[in-house]
């Protein structure tokens, strides 16, 4: 019994550490969308600074509607990582929930000699299971999303970059422009620097 309880306490505080990383995680990815709808607003503008500016600023302008329809498609994919962000929390304290039941029945099975306790107990032992493969479905959904969100933050960053180069050939708004790509390229390496922390988070492991 005493290895039997060693197992509940390890996998309770698993669990319990599990919950706190989601809680993280998900305070990152809000932190993110709130960025990616400053990056919308910033394009907004830029894109009317590039209109003033006229045909030296074509490119920029451009790269600018290019910038906005990236800040968009992260938030919807940041949406797609909450909702399962709220699976990953519902498993987990399901999982909580079972791990203290089936502690209940196993301390009950074992001062017990009528036998009645163990099919209920190997039920419930088999119910825990589906609850850790899905936990561990999500887990894997959770971080391929994340990749996903990583590639298309790469390929922000590569506008960002390409909107500094634009920027210099704007003439007389080379400087306003510059400044504004300089702030994209700001906000989308520090996307990347969100997303770098939550790849690195321990619960993707699984430990």
């Amino acid at each position: 019994m005493t290895d039997a309880l060693n197992v509940v306490k390890a996998n309770t505080a698993r669990a319990g550490a599990d919950l706190l990383r989601i809680v993280r995680i998900n305070e990152e990815i809000k932190r993110v969308v709130a960025v990616s709808f400053k990056i919308n607003i910033m394009a907004l503008n830029a894109i009317f600074l590039a209109k003033r500016a006229g045909t030296a600023a074509l490119g920029f302008g451009v790269l600018s509607n290019e910038l906005r329809v990236f800040s968009q498609d992260l938030r919807s994919c940041m949406e797609s990582l909450t909702g399962l962000i709220h699976g990953c929390v519902d498993e987990v304290s399901i999982v909580l929930k079972d791990i203290r039941f089936t502690r209940l029945l196993s301390q009950t099975n074992e001062l017990t000699t009528s036998g009645l306790v163990l099919p209920v107990l190997e039920h419930r032992e088999a119910q825990n299971a589906e609850h850790e493969r899905r936990l561990a479905s999500l887990r894997n959904q959770l971080k391929r999303a994340l990749e996903d969100a990583f590639r298309m933050v790469e390929l922000g960053g590569v506008l960002a970059k390409s909107a500094k180069i634009e920027a210099a050939y704007g003439q007389g708004f080379a400087p306003a422009l510059a400044q504004v790509s300089g702030e994209f390229d700001g906000i989308v390496e520090e996307i990347r620097g969100s997303l770098e922390s939550l790849r690195r988070s321990a619960f993707f492991s699984g430990h």
